[in-house]
């Protein structure tokens, strides 16, 4: 592992060389703030290209989607921060590497600088997200202090509840949330390597007797490093699309994938005679084109398929074989990703395990 570390560092080592007269120059963001994020290796000395930023505004008057660009041949991502944005919650990713996550206040007029160091070795550590609710009313519980046993880190939930720890070494914790007003809570909770467990917890006012709600799950790495994770929070947020994962549509258990997205209101399943050459349809637009129904654009982990006549959506993927599912029903709720010249009718995107 050691050697296949410095192999790979003298590679980005290389790259960034190549790449040094290509440094971006800081745009015009006029009174807003700037952010500028440089992704380092754990030396902090060689630039990492191509590294995923995840970026979300945090503490803005209103919820925007998350920012998820890659860095350039510098490993540098310079943005303009929303007007109203107060900080920024940012991370790298690379492969199966990733950073810590780094809070950077935001300021009108000013420029602000991230360094994130990835993680190259072998990964000893997992993270945790999630988010604290009352038990009761189910209403987000803001500045609640969130903290594994045994280390001084405290994350403190915003005001939709939610939090993250980051560097979270492997193994069984016991996760500590307290806020007052509230019984506290102590529950365990299982770290693996590179993977982010998603908690749910309900806390309960006092003194109310009733016994606090946690739910934990695993994500799957494939999906967070693709965006799933953070494109089905701030959709369902918004109510910009729906978010199906494989835990999910094992519950729905469908023989034909197009039969559960057929489900979603507004779509429908059109067939020719004895139920073949079915095609997923969007009933309340119209490409102009199409009889009765617009046809959705459909992507397959990544890849825009181009459907031909006859074909359908079941004869590229199983139901068992889907790790996560997304179905958007018009370009005003697409994400950048999936735009393109047949997306004007809505989207499914799909990701196999």
């Amino acid at each position: 592992m050691l050697r296949s570390y410095r192999t790979l560092v003298t590679v980005l080592g290389l790259l960034a060389a190549g790449g040094a007269d290509l440094t971006g120059q800081e745009p015009d963001c006029g009174a807003r703030g700037v952010l500028r994020v440089v992704v380092l290796d754990q030396s902090g000395s060689v630039p990492i290209p191509g590294a995923t930023v995840v970026l979300r505004w945090t503490e803005a008057e209103s919820a925007r989607r998350p920012v998820r660009e890659d860095a350039g041949p510098d490993g540098q991502l310079v943005l303009c921060a929303p007007r109203d944005a107060r900080l920024a919650t940012v991370w790298a990713e690379f492969g199966d590497a990733s950073s810590d996550e780094a809070v950077v206040p935001i300021a009108a007029g000013a420029s602000r600088e991230a360094r994130l160091l990835l993680h190259l070795g072998e990964l000893r550590t997992g993270r945790l997200i999630g988010e604290v609710r009352d038990a009761l009313t189910e209403n987000p519980v803001a500045a609640a202090a969130v903290s594994v046993q045994g280390r001084a880190e405290v994350a403190e939930t915003n005001r939709m509840g939610r939090f993250i720890l980051s560097g979270v070494p492997v193994g069984v914790h016991e996760l500590s949330v307290r806020h007052l007003g509230y019984a506290p809570l102590a529950h365990e909770v299982t770290v693996s390597r590179g993977i982010t467990t998603e908690v749910e917890v309900g806390l309960v006012p006092e003194p109310v007797e009733m016994a606090p709600i946690v739910a934990t799950a695993a994500r799957s790495r494939r999906l967070e490093v693709k965006g799933f994770y953070e494109r089905k929070y701030w959709g369902e947020l918004v109510s910009g699309g729906m978010f199906f994962t494989a835990a999910e549509i094992e519950r729905r258990n469908p023989v034909l994938i197009s039969h559960m997205i057929a489900d979603a209101p507004g779509i429908r399943l059109e067939c020719g005679l004895r139920r073949t050459k079915c095609r997923l349809v969007n009933a309340r637009g119209t490409s102009g084109f199409e009889p009765g129904g617009c046809l959705m654009g459909i992507v397959l982990d990544g890849t825009r398929l181009r459907v031909r006549e006859g074909d359908t959506i079941d004869d590229f993927v199983k139901p068992v074989e889907i790790a996560g599912l997304e179905i958007y029903r018009g370009p005003a709720s697409l994400p950048g990703e999936f735009s393109g010249s047949d997306s004007g009718c809505g989207v499914v995107a799909i990701w196999t395990k």
